[in-house]
């Protein structure tokens, strides 16, 4: 059995709340992301479904993510991109240690298939947020 084949479906991560806006163009350029490339990133994930969670790395290399609230509002995050997780629980877990006071955070997921990519500095789909602390 190779590496990749024991691979869980989804990974999860933790992702601390920055701010809420009303549509995901506003969340990416509320994270330092420019308006060209997030309207481009927004148009290009329409190919498949609707997104609900949209990863992307700011010029300075830090990780953010955009996800779907419950809502439906978009949640600005900064993703944990390096701690992912096999288990939501896991990933609650790392997401209470690194939360302060009077935060508020989700644990995200992202299917492995994009993990690799996502990695890499590339914006993908993944799927909604579990729950917000």
């Amino acid at each position: 059995m190779t590496a990749l084949a024991r691979l869980p479906c989804e990974l999860y991560f933790p992702a601390i709340l920055r701010m809420e806006c009303d549509s995901p163009i506003d969340a990416l350029v509320a994270l330092s992301i420019p308006r060209q490339e997030a309207m481009d990133l927004v148009a290009a994930s329409w190919g498949n479904r609707e997104p609900n969670c949209l990863i992307a790395t700011t010029d300075g290399g830090r990780p953010v993510v955009v996800l779907l609230t419950r809502e439906g509002r978009w949640a600005a995050c900064n993703a944990f991109l390096n701690h992912p997780c096999e288990t939501y629980q896991e990933a609650d877990r790392f997401l209470s240690k690194v939360l302060r006071r009077h935060h508020h955070g989700y644990v995200a997921c992202i299917p492995t298939r994009h993990t690799a990519l996502a990695a890499g500095s590339e914006a993908r789909l993944g799927c909604p947020a579990r729950g917000m602390k």
